[in-house]
């Protein structure tokens, strides 16, 4: 009887150390070390597109803006549009566009806001044939509210001068323009 329980007991004591030998490689001490976080690239470029053409209607069936771009690149993190030398007309409904240039520029998420940077350039010729154009360095324009805005330096070349100017606000749909600091301007008399 003694035999049999001591086979017993070592016949259990081997199967209990082999299911602690399994368990020790199955929970490795490796398990337990802090493992780095993977890092997002705040750069990364989920699509792209190249000469991109984007048009958008009024609920009257017109034209409110139209806009292209050499490339526009969709940042995946923050979910901004990188565009390059892009190319807007904002028509107000109207046959007489502003026309809104730069070198750059950022598309917000939602695409109401359009922030240019380097080379910015609003021109607009009216019913009379008279141009009015805006330059600046950077702006952010609103599509569809048709306002533009900026706190850099602004030249106006346009109705016979030139205003300069530190800050401004645009209302492009009411042609109306103010120049928010440090306003000078030179005018020609007729």
């Amino acid at each position: 009887m003694l035999s049999k329980k001591i086979r017993n007991f070592l016949l259990f004591g081997v199967i209990a150390a082999l299911l602690l030998a399994v368990g020790y490689w199955n929970i490795s001490p490796e398990r337990f070390l802090d493992k780095p976080v993977a890092q997002v690239d705040e750069g990364l470029i989920d699509y792209y597109a190249t000469n991109a053409y984007s048009i958008q209607y009024l609920p009257d069936g017109k034209v409110q803006y139209e806009m292209t771009s050499d490339k526009v690149e969709h940042l995946k993190a923050s979910e901004v549009s990188l565009l390059t030398n892009p190319d807007l007309n904002l028509y107000r409904g109207t046959e007489f566009p502003w026309h809104v240039t730069s070198k750059r520029g950022e598309v917000n998420p939602d695409g109401t806001e359009v922030e240019l940077i380097d080379s910015v350039r609003v021109a607009r010729t009216d019913a009379q044939n008279r141009d009015t154009i805006i330059t600046s360095s950077r702006m952010t324009v609103f599509p569809q509210k048709q306002y533009a805005q900026t706190e850099q330096d602004v030249r106006i070349d346009g109705a016979g001068g030139v205003s300069t100017g530190k800050g401004m606000k645009a209302y492009l749909k009411e042609s109306r323009i103010h120049l928010l600091s440090n306003v000078r301007g030179q005018y020609e008399a007729r």
